[in-house]
């Protein structure tokens, strides 16, 4: 209990994330990049990932996180490293429920804090707000500049959610999944081969608790009801973009650079490398 009453400080959590985000914000005030990541006069990106559980979030948030320089933040990573403090939150977490906006607001809080003392600049927030009541105080503090809201049919997605696997000593994850599905109800066909793991983490593969086929379906239920308002909430905003993901990474990552108009950014710095 003791875990859980650590976290569960709704006053001292929301001040310490309005101050970290707000010092954040601050730091760099002037408007976002446009034409180049690097152009010294702009501040650093302040996106948000939205999208089911298995999605891809994490994948594709990392990936524009090592291209544009800023941190990628997933507030499911960060409640993933709380459970073996609380087993209260470990039950809600396998239970497919959300963690109330609290618990994360003390999460985020932390890592902001953590970060701000790095001297990091901007942000991929992933899985966060997950609520109009996160999404009305993230806007109170700082300035998003674009939503990104992935979508994949839900098929697909529980498939990939039960194929999930996690290497119990580097921690990295990969999927097990070899995906077929055939076109059906007005939806393409589409195919995503595994991620496998190299040989050395192949012996150490481990299941997340909460991905069983009751859970996976369970979280979406909750996801769906609690996202579609935040959707139309940055929808009405203008900062809204949708992507379907058309397949798995090799035909994915390449057009979500074009509709956020990094293609050009992406062959330049692949080339200085």
């Amino acid at each position: 209990m003791a875990a859980l009453t650590r976290l569960f400080k709704p006053q001292f959590s929301s001040l310490l994330f309005h101050r970290s985000l707000s010092t954040l914000s601050q730091t760099n005030s002037s408007p976002p990049h446009t034409d180049d990541p690097n152009d010294g006069g702009s501040r650093s990106f302040q996106w948000v990932f939205l999208g089911s559980p298995g999605v891809g979030k994490g994948t594709y948030a990392s990936r524009l996180s090592t291209l544009l320089g800023v941190p990628h933040i997933a507030t499911g990573d960060l409640v993933r490293q709380e459970l073996p403090l609380s087993p209260q939150l470990d039950e809600v977490v396998n239970q497919g429920k959300l963690v109330s906006d609290e618990i994360i607001f003390n999460l985020l809080s932390k890592r902001l804090e953590a970060g701000e003392s790095r001297g990091e600049s901007g942000f991929i927030l992933d899985g966060f707000p997950r609520t109009i009541r996160q999404a009305e105080i993230l806007d109170e503090v700082t300035e998003i500049d674009l939503v990104v809201n992935l979508k994949l049919r839900e098929d697909v997605l529980i498939e990939k959610c039960l194929g999930r696997r996690i290497c119990s000593e580097c921690g990295k994850g990969f999927n097990v999944a070899a995906i077929d599905a055939k076109a059906e109800n007005g939806l393409p066909g589409m195919s995503m081969p595994p991620l496998l793991p190299p040989q050395q983490c192949a012996s150490k593969l481990i299941t997340r608790a909460d991905d069983t086929e009751p859970v996976v379906r369970e979280r979406l239920r909750v996801y769906k009801e609690k996202s579609e308002p935040v959707e139309d909430y940055y929808r009405k905003q203008g900062k809204l973009i949708e992507f379907d993901l058309p397949g798995g990474i090799p035909e994915s990552w390449p057009k979500l650079l074009e509709i956020l108009n990094l293609d050009d950014y992406h062959h330049k710095k692949s080339a200085a490398a």
